[in-house]
């Protein structure tokens, strides 16, 4: 058995792994252990119990949590922190994340994951990953995401992904990647994309291309810090993003064509809007925001250099029975996460009392 952390059998249907306070070895054993304990698909709901503390992993980066039906509980997402600091030298979306998430049906509730990656200090990029999920059908409950660049990255083209009440903290692509991903009244935070406070923010840039729906922001909020910022844009595939009576606390800050235009990789698109509000409530949806897409490619032809250009052109603001679609028992034919939520809350505010 791991040393620093404990597996009780607590009946046929269900073990627990109780991690030591603030103690990042035994927190990585735990994890070790339900690798091996849960490797098959149809193992049994494994709870790992993290108590409130700060559990620092160094350089330690891709911890992968491998098995399933594996839930890492925290006592509460404010107080339980699990951080590391990758070498600036290093960064990259798949060189830097805390975990790495490859199992199904896997669970995270009431922890926040920060990598301190030095944003600032990393030059053209810094990308810190939280989470890189690889996995299928994660759920995130009270989950607090901490970094800049890269914060959320849904890494396989045929997932779904579940948060609620969640916070997702970053600056440029923070939320990006595959797969359909609904995000149900969760925090958005977009932080100082440079040391003053110039530039502008990204929140999301999907390159879904296997899946149907890709990023729904629903009844979330966004909360700016300093820069301008953008909801998505893209970065691949045809990706699909939508906002859904999103609150902005600070819609000025909120620039006027409202998705960035400017494709990465790509000039396909499907980026709709519908229903966003103040901080009072109001309705301060656009009647409509046509915009056209555009990706350039330069490439040289003898001793000139050539500029091509991709456009598309769409509307971005929803009708009301467009909007309806968006549902989640549509958008997740056969799997209700916020039902499964509601039954995991049960089953671990009685397993947090052996803490």
């Amino acid at each position: 058995m791991a040393v620093g952390c404990w597996l009780l059998a607590v009946s046929h249907a269900q073990q627990v792994i109780r991690v030591e306070k603030s103690n990042a070895k035994s927190l990585l054993d735990a994890v070790a252990q339900a690798n091996k304990t849960n490797a098959e698909q149809t193992a049994k709901q494994l709870f790992i119990l993290i108590p409130d503390g700060f559990y620092d992993l160094g350089e330690t980066v891709l911890t992968k949590i491998t098995g399933h039906n594996i839930a890492l509980i925290g006592q509460s997402m404010e107080g339980t922190i699990i951080q590391n600091k990758p070498d600036i030298k290093k960064e990259g979306i798949s060189k830097t994340a805390i975990f790495q998430n490859r199992g199904t049906n896997n669970y995270f509730q009431d922890l926040t994951l920060k990598n301190a990656l030095d944003y600032y200090a990393a030059g053209a990029a810094g990308r810190a990953v939280t989470l890189q999920d690889k996995g299928y059908r994660t759920i995130c409950n009270r989950v607090r995401l901490l970094s800049y660049q890269d914060t959320y990255y849904s890494d396989n083209d045929r997932s779904q992904f579940y948060f609620q009440d969640s916070e997702i903290h970053g600056t440029v692509d923070f939320i990006c990647g595959d797969g359909d991903v609904w995000f149900e009244r969760c925090k958005i935070v977009t932080e100082k994309r440079t040391p003053d406070g110039s530039g502008r923010n990204v929140i999301a840039a999907p390159k879904t291309s296997k899946t149907l729906w890709g990023y729904i922001f629903n009844r979330c909020t966004i909360e700016n810090i300093v820069s301008n910022f953008e909801f998505a844009r893209g970065w691949n595939g045809t990706p699909h993003c939508a906002f859904l009576y999103t609150t902005l606390l600070t819609p000025e800050k909120l620039n006027k064509n409202r998705f960035d235009y400017r494709g990465m990789n790509t000039v396909q698109n499907d980026f709709k809007e519908y229903g966003t509000m103040d901080a009072q409530g109001r309705d301060i949806t656009p009647k409509t925001n046509v915009l056209t897409f555009i990706m350039s490619k330069k490439k040289m032809e003898g001793d000139k250099e050539i500029t091509t250009e991709q456009t598309c052109t769409d509307e971005t603001i929803l009708k009301s029975e467009r909007a309806a679609d968006y549902a989640i028992d549509i958008v997740f034919d056969g799997w209700r996460p916020d039902k499964i939520i509601k039954k995991m809350e049960k089953k671990t505010q009685k397993l947090m009392k052996r803490l």
